[in-house]
């Protein structure tokens, strides 16, 4: 009789972080914005020293403020060094800002 492959289990899903409620929320819109948006918001959450890369930072869409994405300080800063190294250049290749 062939040997049957073990099903692996499924991992369960990762519980919803809590978003804590006094979160300073920053804005990241062009001075010159008006009106709702929608823009993106960044929110720090507290840090354990001034070299915790793990500390919380949230971000979410003005346009759906409950749905908030969770990553760390670590990750955070990669993604701004990639940024401003201009990484993700390609991806608005061919966009105009409005005026």
């Amino acid at each position: 009789m062939p040997d049957i492959p073990e099903v692996p289990e499924v991992p369960e899903r990762p519980e919803r972080p809590v978003i804590p409620v006094d979160l300073t929320w920053i804005r990241a819109a062009p001075p010159e914005a008006t009106g709702p948006g929608p823009w993106i918001e960044i929110a720090f959450g507290e840090r354990d020293g001034d070299d915790d890369g793990e500390a919380p930072v949230y971000l979410r869409e003005t346009s759906a403020p409950d749905n908030v994405v969770t990553t760390n300080r670590r990750k955070w800063d990669a993604f701004v060094l990639g940024v401003q190294a201009g990484e993700f250049d390609h991806f608005v290749e061919g966009v105009e800002l409005g005026e």
